[in-house]
């Protein structure tokens, strides 16, 4: 749905000598900004900007809308953790680039170790697809094990086929991590099993959630495929909340001693996509019963709006000497929010540039950005383009603008 916004102009000078306040004050005084104060800004609460009706015990909390990137609810967000099973996420990420580059295919074959087998396979009493020992498994088959099963012979053998041994296949791993910016999380084996150097924090795994899904949508879909066999062993997806939660279509659940139960898991509903971080529940059956409110609290809650269509024109901008003397402001992308339910006419829009812009501004060159804001907390921060040319006026224009910026100088 559309809704129509004010929008209020904020500028800053190139030089940083002139007191903010008094610049946009004289703006308004030469230029008609409008420089209303916002009965949307006074209006709005802090429990409207985050409706208090989800609640959990556990330690750590972030769920998050994809498209917009709006924080639903958080607790703990960048507390480091022990990773447990969620560590197979980046196992996974690691094959889906090699495949994606060329340097791996699915129809490559890898061999079960005796190390493989005893660690990760039926003698582990851990998550597992059961592969062979001494017999070869296709990476098709492999990775499926990773991404359905969580199997920890899974991912020993992929990591000493592509990386010829479990130490080696880490360091692909903490480079990866490195890539997408994972700030604070570390990973110590290919399997998430007991080890101190295993960290992660809900951040930086809703953040790796995000990259498999947008990186590779196709392999994304094995997270919701509901189950699997190898070695004439049938057994199903372990993400439990594919069959609890609507909309639900991954990812990865664990458990760490004297840490408890984690879960990252993603749903879309009526085109909305949230990802949810969970961990420190003190059981299986609460991080279940926690996920499932969260991720229906996220969807019920809160809804989508859509304050400007791409291309639509937010407000203007001065140009000091330029021809013409303004130029409309545009975001490239539509500007949506996603906010509580009944919050929209608490929201503010501040639109902000170096005022005034330099001539020769070109169609298309971002020159400032639009700031939406709930109360005091911000929900979206998008460039603005100049949705059409500036070029250098004439001298008559030129030495009027010079006059006006002189006056600026002495207040």
């Amino acid at each position: 749905m559309h809704i129509g916004l004010p929008v209020t102009k904020r500028f800053w000078a190139y030089a940083g000598s002139y007191d903010r306040k008094i610049v946009v004050l004289l703006a308004a005084l030469f230029y008609g900004a409008s420089l209303q104060t916002s009965a949307f800004a006074q209006a709005a609460a802090t429990d409207a900007a985050t409706p208090a009706v989800y609640a959990t015990e556990a330690k750590q909390v972030l769920l998050i809308e994809a498209e917009t990137g709006s924080v639903l609810f958080e607790k703990n967000s960048d507390q480091p953790f022990t990773s447990a099973s969620l560590s197979k996420m980046m196992v996974a990420e690691v094959v889906l680039d090699a495949l994606k580059s060329g340097r791996l295919t699915l129809s490559q074959d890898f061999p079960v170790s005796e190390f493989a087998w005893r660690t990760g396979g039926a003698p582990s009493r851990t998550a597992t697809m059961f592969a062979a020992v001494r017999s070869r498994v296709p990476v098709e088959a492999l990775l499926k094990g990773v991404m359905v099963q969580m199997a920890n012979d899974a991912c020993l053998i992929l990591a000493e086929g592509m990386a010829g041994s479990e130490q080696g296949f880490v360091k692909l791993m903490n480079e990866r991590a490195a890539a997408l910016g994972l700030k604070d999380s570390h990973f110590a084996n290919a399997t998430g099993l007991p080890d101190p150097g295993n960290k992660v924090s809900l951040r930086d795994m809703i953040t790796l959630a995000q990259a498999l899904k947008s990186n590779y949508p196709d392999f994304y879909a094995l997270y919701a495929q509901p189950d699997f066999e190898w070695n004439k062993i049938f057994q199903r997806n372990r993400n439990r909340l594919l069959g609890q939660s609507p909309g639900v279509d991954g990812l990865a659940a664990g458990f760490a001693d004297g840490e408890g139960y984690s879960i990252v898991a993603s749903a879309q509903q009526n085109g909305v996509r949230l990802y949810l971080g969970l961990a420190g529940s003190e059981s299986d059956k609460s991080r279940q019963e926690d996920a499932a409110k969260a991720l229906a609290w996220g969807f019920s809650a809160f809804e989508k709006r859509r304050l400007f269509e791409a291309g639509q024109v937010i407000g203007e901008a001065s140009v000091y000497g330029g021809e013409p003397a303004q130029v409309p402001l545009v975001s490239p992308q539509p500007v949506d929010v996603y906010l509580p339910v009944g919050a929209s006419d608490k929201l503010e829009a501040k639109v902000i540039y170096p005022w005034p812009l330099r001539p020769g501004v070109a169609q298309g060159q971002q020159v400032g950005h639009l700031k939406v804001m709930l109360g005091d907390k911000l929900l979206r921060d998008m460039p603005l383009q100049a949705g059409s040319p500036s070029t250098l006026g004439s001298l008559v224009k030129r030495t009027r603008d010079a006059l006006v910026e002189l006056l600026f100088s002495w207040v």
